[in-house]
């Protein structure tokens, strides 16, 4: 790869600062255990305050613990430009997912301040909170609430495995910010970039450093409870039992059937929770959830469809109760955007490609409200929310070139 460098944004500081934040939740394995609402997360959100106030900028939060730092334009009435991701992780996550985008928005903000250009908008850099749904479920919960998808109220009552409520982490959150004023909730923004690891092998297996997102598939999220009876293993016959398992294991097996025949469909049921779960007591009662995704939404409500009937069908003797917790249709970010992003990156010598993201983002949620756009690097082996996650540091501080080219120029309009 050949680029020109951006002058004043400095990889070497790029990666410094990321490892730093690795630091924060660091497992013996070199991963990331920083959950959202966690200890961990308070102390990563206040050494980015430090960072963000050594270059000036001020940092804001509101009622879902959204944490902003921004560098004041020069007709600060405007709507802002934002740039950022998030930085909780999954209990076995990674140091790149989320975080690069936070400290690739904080070094591309660092650079233009270092350049001495003063930008007519703000600028300000986020970190959205709970976007993983590791502890709260579901994700992206402050830039739900933010866009207005969801209300406060809502968020405030969802519990963690152990009963604790977001509410109840969230205080605990604010109450350990030094200094950090409480804003209102979703005011009017220009324009959102969230830079971020892959997390598929496309670009790396094209040998190309940069990644302009297209938008990103659709999914639905489910919790499915199977009600049956506890019953002795050695004593209960079979055609009395109300055996929560077999009908969970029914189920699964059907559903992942009627995805199996749709080319492309990615069908998840990656959370399995079992009462009494003893090894002699026929199960009472399973908890467990569902994920399916593609970028057809047809295909995604033909499934959905499917769910319900395949449930009804294979419980047996059992209850069931279906509960669809997430609905995020299939989204296409602002063509203007992306043409911006190419712009940039040939500018800068920087090849790159389209990519749809299979996975999803905070920047979904703002691509309802103001024109978005997202920079992929890849990351080796599409590895990622694990330890093994990786991304090369010259990628890295590529796409924060490109970024703070394209931030110079959404906050100059």
């Amino acid at each position: 790869m050949s680029a020109k460098t951006y002058t004043y944004v400095d990889g070497d500081r790029l990666w410094s600062r990321l490892m730093i934040l690795a630091e924060y939740g660091k497992r013996p394995d070199g991963g990331v255990d920083r959950q959202t609402l966690t200890n961990e997360e308070i102390a990563a959100r206040g050494q980015i305050v430090r960072w963000g106030r050594e270059l000036g900028l001020t940092p804001f939060t509101d009622v879902a613990a959204n944490l902003f730092l921004r560098l004041e334009g020069t007709l600060p009435d405007l709507p802002p430009v934002v740039v950022g991701s998030h930085i909780d992780s999954q209990p076995t996550g990674g140091k790149f997912d989320g975080a690069f985008g936070v400290i690739s928005g904080l070094e591309a903000v660092n650079a233009i301040v270092s350049s001495g250009k003063k930008m007519r908008r703000s600028i300000e850099v986020v970190a959205w909170t709970n976007e993983e749904a590791s502890r709260f479920a579901p994700g992206m919960t402050g830039s739900c609430v933010f866009t207005n998808k969801l209300s406060i109220s809502q968020a405030e009552g969802i519990k963690d495995a152990a009963g604790i409520s977001f509410a109840a982490a969230r205080d605990l959150v604010l109450a350990a910010d030094d200094r950090v004023a409480l804003r209102d909730m979703g005011w009017p923004i220009a324009s959102y970039v969230e830079p971020h690891i892959e997390q598929a092998t496309r670009l790396e297996e094209a040998g190309v450093p940069i990644g302009i997102v297209t938008g990103i598939q659709g999914t639905r999220r489910y919790r499915v409870t199977i009600l049956g009876e506890p019953a002795h293993a050695g004593t209960a016959e079979r055609e009395v039992r109300r055996d929560a398992m077999l009908a969970t294991a029914r189920i699964l097996t059907a559903i992942d059937g009627e995805a199996a025949r749709i080319p492309g469909f990615k069908f998840t049921a990656g959370m399995v929770n079992v009462k009494p779960n003893a090894p002699s007591v026929v199960p009472q009662e399973v908890l467990f959830s569902l994920d399916i995704r593609h970028v057809d939404d047809n295909a995604v409500d033909e499934i959905d469809a499917a769910i319900y009937r395949i449930v009804e069908r294979e419980k047996g003797r059992c209850d069931a109760i279906v509960k669809e917790i997430t609905h995020a249709p299939s989204v296409h970010f602002d063509a203007i955007v992306q043409s911006k992003i190419a712009a940039c990156a040939d500018a800068l010598g920087i090849p790159h490609m389209p990519v749809f993201s299979a996975a999803g983002h905070d920047a979904r949620q703002l691509s309802y409200v103001a024109p978005a756009g997202m920079i992929f690097i890849p990351c080796r082996k599409g590895i990622s929310h694990s330890p093994e996650e990786w991304s090369e540091p010259e990628h890295l501080s590529a796409a924060t070139q490109i970024l703070a080219e394209l931030l110079v120029q959404l906050a100059s309009e």
